[in-house]
């Protein structure tokens, strides 16, 4: 091979190297670059599918997000919102950020929710651990079988602040679980959406809580969430947004720029999600043997998250070509399956919305046969 011919078979060797990094670099910026976190989660809430997924199973400190558990475990209680708390000794003068509880004053069971979820008042993450179980050990017990109750394997609470332990941690992926639990409580969902909170105290003064969520009023579609952060555990955010349906929530662990995170999380996910509707189907399914010739079958509607596209989805009517009576109504017949690019994408029961009852008549193997070819062939 002579000088020439090499020099070309290098031009052409590194023209492909060259090209192949440019359709690297151009596949990385069309998904999510530059997320500054360390561990971070994007799911779709109501079916907890995750569409985002970056370190999102390792065990980390997540500050206070902790008091997303600390709220949903004190909401589940028999405490009424209106109910006036005492405040214990224990819950006077904790470390961090603070509503400044003063020991044996009188406030509300919900103005207590208020300061842990929009000031992330470590005294009163205390005060409604002491009123909710009567001591933070036991209060602590309730976080971690609360926990377990969700299936979070890689999650583990020793206070309901979220102060820094050893052995506080969570995962980005068990926070989303947590958030995504906790929304569907609309007492959690009204307090964490809320932008300011005002409340008079015993002695006559005023308090204003004021929420830490700066996404509220940056970025459209956010409705609450909970921020977090200590000198081990970094900058943490769990945050949750709507956008046509379509539930999102995001978790960012040990994140200096989490703000700008979960933004570009949230354009990732409505960019290229979309929740898809179906209406109920109805079909009508031959009889025999019944008092009447027919049964109509339907299936209930529902929605599922799918990645956008402009693929037809297709449907499969899987159902007997006849049925013998005796029939109930609401009896499981038969589904109907739904198709993308040739996969299954969902699955939907057909339901008998009527009862075909058994009529008495002699039987007749001829008739009998009769019957059935008709219910193959008509």
């Amino acid at each position: 091979m002579n000088i020439f011919i090499k020099i070309l078979v290098f031009i052409l060797i590194f023209s492909i190297l060259l090209s192949t990094s440019s359709l690297l670099i151009f596949a990385t910026e069309a998904g999510i670059n530059n997320i500054s976190a360390k561990s971070a989660c994007l799911i779709e809430a109501e079916s907890g599918k995750v569409l985002y997924s970056n370190n999102s199973t390792t065990k980390m400190p997540m500050a206070s997000t902790t008091k997303v558990m600390t709220a949903i475990v004190a909401l589940e209680s028999n405490i009424s919102l209106d109910a006036d708390i005492q405040i214990p000794q224990g819950a006077v003068g904790i470390e961090g950020s603070s509503a400044y509880l003063r020991y044996n004053e009188k406030v509300k069971f919900e103005v207590l929710l208020y300061a842990l979820l929009l000031a992330s008042a470590n005294d009163a993450a205390v005060a409604l651990a002491y009123a909710t179980a009567g001591s933070i050990d036991k209060f602590v017990e309730l976080m971690n079988l609360k926990a377990q109750t969700l299936g979070l394997l890689n999650t583990n609470f020793t206070n309901p602040h979220g102060l820094y332990d050893v052995n506080h941690y969570t995962t980005a992926e068990d926070l989303a679980k947590i958030m995504a639990y906790a929304i569907r409580n609309p007492n959690f969902s009204k307090i964490t959406s809320c932008q300011k909170f005002s409340f008079l105290r015993d002695d006559g003064t005023s308090f204003l809580f004021v929420n830490h969520n700066r996404l509220l009023k940056t970025y459209d579609g956010v409705i609450g969430g909970k921020t977090g952060f200590t000198k081990k555990s970094g900058r943490c955010l769990v945050s949750w947004a709507n956008r046509d349906g379509l539930n999102l929530i995001a978790v960012t662990l040990n994140a200096p720029d989490d703000w700008n995170d979960h933004a570009k999380l949230y354009d990732f996910g409505f960019s290229n999600y979309e929740r898809v509707y179906f209406e109920s189907i109805n079909v009508k399914t031959p009889v025999i043997s019944g008092n009447k010739s027919e049964v109509l079958l339907s299936s209930n509607a529902f929605s599922i998250v799918l990645p956008k596209s402009c693929a037809t989805i297709k449907i499969q009517i899987n159902t007997p070509r006849f049925l013998f009576a005796q029939i109930k109504k609401n009896e499981k017949i038969g589904n109907i399956h739904y198709y993308k690019n040739g996969k299954l994408i969902a699955t939907s029961p057909l339901y008998s919305q009527e009862d075909v009852e058994l009529i008495n008549y002699k039987f007749n193997l001829f008739e009998w046969i009769i019957e059935i070819l008709k219910g193959i062939f008509i």
